[in-house]
Protein backbone atom coordinates (compact mmCIF):
# COMPACT_ATOMS: atom_id res chain seq x y z
CA UNK A 1 0.00 0.00 0.00
CA UNK A 2 1.34 3.35 -0.70
CA UNK A 3 2.16 6.10 1.66
CA UNK A 4 0.73 9.19 -0.26
CA UNK A 5 -2.04 10.34 -2.60
CA UNK A 6 -1.28 9.43 -6.16
CA UNK A 7 -3.47 12.30 -7.53
CA UNK A 8 -0.39 14.84 -6.28
CA UNK A 9 3.03 15.57 -7.46
CA UNK A 10 6.28 15.90 -5.79
CA UNK A 11 5.12 19.40 -5.34
CA UNK A 12 1.75 18.94 -4.10
CA UNK A 13 0.17 20.36 -7.40
CA UNK A 14 -2.51 18.14 -8.65
CA UNK A 15 -2.28 15.53 -11.07
CA UNK A 16 -3.96 12.52 -13.33
CA UNK A 17 -2.02 9.09 -12.14
CA UNK A 18 0.19 8.06 -15.22
CA UNK A 19 -1.22 4.98 -15.94
CA UNK A 20 0.67 4.46 -19.50
CA UNK A 21 2.94 1.98 -17.85
CA UNK A 22 0.52 -0.37 -16.09
CA UNK A 23 -0.77 -3.65 -18.08
CA UNK A 24 -4.27 -3.94 -18.87
CA UNK A 25 -6.61 -6.03 -17.11
CA UNK A 26 -10.56 -7.09 -16.34
CA UNK A 27 -12.02 -4.16 -14.03
CA UNK A 28 -15.34 -5.17 -12.30
CA UNK A 29 -16.71 -2.91 -9.89
CA UNK A 30 -19.76 -2.95 -7.75
CA UNK A 31 -21.58 -0.13 -5.92
CA UNK A 32 -24.56 0.29 -3.48
CA UNK A 33 -26.50 3.04 -1.78
CA UNK A 34 -29.95 3.53 -0.40
CA UNK A 35 -33.28 6.15 -0.55
CA UNK A 36 -35.11 5.62 2.42
CA UNK A 37 -38.58 7.20 2.49
CA UNK A 38 -42.08 7.92 4.95
CA UNK A 39 -43.71 4.46 4.97
CA UNK A 40 -46.76 6.17 2.82
CA UNK A 41 -44.28 8.12 0.45
CA UNK A 42 -42.44 4.96 0.19
CA UNK A 43 -45.61 2.22 -0.88
CA UNK A 44 -46.59 5.11 -3.36
CA UNK A 45 -43.23 4.95 -4.75
CA UNK A 46 -43.15 0.96 -4.63
CA UNK A 47 -46.19 0.60 -6.15
CA UNK A 48 -46.02 3.05 -9.52
CA UNK A 49 -48.82 5.62 -8.11
CA UNK A 50 -46.29 8.46 -8.18
CA UNK A 51 -47.75 11.11 -10.56
CA UNK A 52 -44.26 11.12 -12.73
CA UNK A 53 -44.44 6.68 -13.32
CA UNK A 54 -42.09 4.62 -12.70
CA UNK A 55 -39.30 6.32 -10.85
CA UNK A 56 -36.78 3.56 -10.30
CA UNK A 57 -36.58 3.11 -14.03
CA UNK A 58 -35.51 6.87 -14.78
CA UNK A 59 -33.35 6.44 -11.66
CA UNK A 60 -31.54 3.19 -13.69
CA UNK A 61 -30.99 4.79 -16.86
CA UNK A 62 -29.85 8.17 -15.13
CA UNK A 63 -27.26 5.95 -13.23
CA UNK A 64 -25.98 4.56 -16.25
CA UNK A 65 -25.64 8.31 -17.72
CA UNK A 66 -23.70 8.85 -14.65
CA UNK A 67 -21.43 6.25 -15.01
CA UNK A 68 -20.85 6.99 -18.64
CA UNK A 69 -19.65 10.55 -17.37
CA UNK A 70 -17.94 10.23 -14.47
CA UNK A 71 -14.76 11.39 -16.10
CA UNK A 72 -16.64 14.89 -16.54
CA UNK A 73 -17.68 15.17 -12.88
CA UNK A 74 -14.71 13.91 -11.10
CA UNK A 75 -11.73 16.03 -12.38
CA UNK A 76 -8.75 13.42 -12.12
CA UNK A 77 -10.71 10.47 -13.49
CA UNK A 78 -9.47 8.94 -16.69
CA UNK A 79 -12.01 8.68 -19.32
CA UNK A 80 -12.50 4.96 -19.76
CA UNK A 81 -14.38 2.97 -22.35
CA UNK A 82 -17.06 0.79 -20.34
CA UNK A 83 -17.83 -2.87 -21.33
CA UNK A 84 -20.70 -3.13 -19.44
CA UNK A 85 -22.66 -1.04 -17.08
CA UNK A 86 -25.77 -2.55 -15.29
CA UNK A 87 -28.08 0.09 -12.12
CA UNK A 88 -30.59 -1.86 -10.27
CA UNK A 89 -33.30 -0.07 -8.39
CA UNK A 90 -34.99 -2.38 -5.90
CA UNK A 91 -37.48 -2.38 -2.84
CA UNK A 92 -36.35 -2.78 0.88
CA UNK A 93 -40.04 -2.99 2.49
CA UNK A 94 -38.23 -3.77 5.88
CA UNK A 95 -36.02 -0.16 5.69
CA UNK A 96 -38.90 1.66 3.53
CA UNK A 97 -36.09 2.34 1.53
CA UNK A 98 -34.67 1.80 -2.62
CA UNK A 99 -31.52 -0.32 -2.42
CA UNK A 100 -29.50 1.42 -5.68
CA UNK A 101 -26.63 -1.11 -7.25
CA UNK A 102 -24.54 -0.53 -10.11
CA UNK A 103 -22.11 -2.94 -11.73
CA UNK A 104 -19.62 -1.64 -13.75
CA UNK A 105 -17.14 -3.55 -16.19
CA UNK A 106 -14.11 -2.83 -18.54
CA UNK A 107 -10.78 -3.86 -19.82
CA UNK A 108 -8.03 -0.95 -18.99
CA UNK A 109 -5.33 0.24 -17.18
CA UNK A 110 -7.43 1.91 -14.05
CA UNK A 111 -10.41 0.39 -12.86
CA UNK A 112 -14.26 1.67 -12.45
CA UNK A 113 -14.54 2.11 -8.80
CA UNK A 114 -15.79 5.54 -9.53
CA UNK A 115 -18.12 4.90 -12.23
CA UNK A 116 -19.81 2.21 -9.80
CA UNK A 117 -19.97 4.92 -7.02
CA UNK A 118 -21.27 7.73 -9.89
CA UNK A 119 -23.92 5.54 -11.13
CA UNK A 120 -25.38 4.78 -7.56
CA UNK A 121 -24.87 8.55 -6.76
CA UNK A 122 -26.84 9.63 -9.59
CA UNK A 123 -29.27 7.48 -9.41
CA UNK A 124 -30.01 8.39 -5.95
CA UNK A 125 -30.06 11.57 -6.77
CA UNK A 126 -32.50 11.15 -9.50
CA UNK A 127 -35.08 9.73 -6.96
CA UNK A 128 -34.76 12.17 -4.73
CA UNK A 129 -35.36 14.55 -7.47
CA UNK A 130 -38.25 12.77 -8.46
CA UNK A 131 -40.02 12.26 -5.56
CA UNK A 132 -38.91 15.70 -3.69
CA UNK A 133 -42.23 16.83 -3.88
CA UNK A 134 -43.87 13.58 -2.19
CA UNK A 135 -41.41 13.58 0.43
CA UNK A 136 -38.91 16.24 2.38
CA UNK A 137 -37.64 13.60 4.96
CA UNK A 138 -36.12 12.00 2.29
CA UNK A 139 -32.45 10.54 3.08
CA UNK A 140 -29.69 9.50 0.89
CA UNK A 141 -27.09 7.08 2.85
CA UNK A 142 -24.16 4.51 2.59
CA UNK A 143 -23.42 5.07 -0.71
CA UNK A 144 -19.91 2.65 -0.76
CA UNK A 145 -18.04 0.55 -3.14
CA UNK A 146 -19.43 -3.52 -2.67
CA UNK A 147 -16.58 -5.50 -4.58
CA UNK A 148 -13.92 -4.68 -6.95
CA UNK A 149 -11.74 -7.00 -8.94
CA UNK A 150 -8.99 -7.04 -11.19
CA UNK A 151 -5.67 -4.78 -11.50
CA UNK A 152 -2.31 -4.50 -8.90
CA UNK A 153 -4.03 -3.96 -6.01
CA UNK A 154 -6.21 -7.26 -6.55
CA UNK A 155 -9.86 -7.70 -5.60
CA UNK A 156 -11.83 -6.24 -2.37
CA UNK A 157 -15.17 -7.34 -0.78
CA UNK A 158 -16.73 -5.29 1.80
CA UNK A 159 -17.32 -7.40 4.86
CA UNK A 160 -20.52 -8.39 5.55
CA UNK A 161 -22.06 -6.51 8.04
CA UNK A 162 -23.59 -7.87 11.51
CA UNK A 163 -27.56 -7.86 11.57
Amino acid sequence: MTDKLTHFDENGRPQMVDVSRKQESIRRAVARGYVSFTPDIYDMIKNGNSSKGDIRLVAELAGIIGAKRTSDLIPLCHPLPLSGVSVTVISDDHLNSFVVTAEVKTSGKTGVEMEALTAVSVACLTIYDMAKSLDKAILIEKIELQEKSGGKSGDYHRAAEAS
